[in-house]
């Protein structure tokens, strides 16, 4: 006898990432080492606003490994991680298994630091994807539209700012010296991804006849 699927499994079986589609574009455009695009979706992803200062702030910190102090700045314990997103709004970014079958452990824990105090906490789980561009020629498609100075000089390891990728607000995170994450909304996810492909399409090898 055939066993049937929960409803969750029902679930978890249909959704599909903002980016899904172009999963084997993304594989045959890459060139390894010199620079590959993927998806890593699902990610758990919580929007707070709080005075970083208060004891609230104190609070929710002490969940998350600290809040940033000022912009670019990327603070964090584990695999959990704060980009500043303005002196009192901050994104919180980890893996899927942040969330549990309630609807997410992570913005429970951070909901009860806050209490009753002035703030908010907010899943943005489904609200952005989350692409990662490395190699040696990563800087270089990036700097085909970003109007950041990205220079390692500048844009060093451990840094994240809001900015534009091909017209697209996004934010860009710059993980080591050679990769980076791009978090686009889940609605520009296709534009920018078909963008980023075709701007690394001349690191590609030409095909042999």
């Amino acid at each position: 006898m055939a066993e049937t699927a929960t409803p969750a499994e029902t679930v978890s079986r249909a959704r599909r990432s903002p980016a899904q589609h172009l999963a084997e574009a993304f594989t045959s455009g890459s060139v390894p080492g010199t620079v590959t695009l993927t998806e890593i979706p699902y990610q758990a992803m919580v929007g707070i606003r709080v005075d970083r200062k208060s004891d609230a702030g104190a609070r929710v910190a002490s969940v998350i490994g600290g809040l940033p102090a000022a912009c670019g700045e990327v603070t964090g314990k584990d695999s959990v991680n704060t980009l500043w997103l303005g002196p009192t709004e901050f994104l919180v970014v980890a893996p899927e298994e942040a969330h549990d079958s309630l609807g997410g452990s992570l913005v429970s824990d951070l909901t009860t630091a806050l209490g009753n105090d002035a703030g908010q906490v907010v899943d943005l789980s489904a609200n952005r994807t989350t692409f990662e561009l490395s190699g040696s020629h990563a800087r270089a498609v990036l700097e085909k539209t970003c109007s950041l100075d990205l220079h390692p000089r500048v844009f060093k390891p451990g840094t994240a700012v809001s900015t534009e990728l091909a017209h697209i607000p996004v934010m860009l995170w710059k993980t080591s010296e050679d990769s980076y994450r791009i978090f686009p909304r889940a609605s520009f996810a296709d534009f920018l991804g078909r963008w980023l492909l075709d701007a690394m399409r001349e690191y590609a090898s030409p095909e042999v006849p």
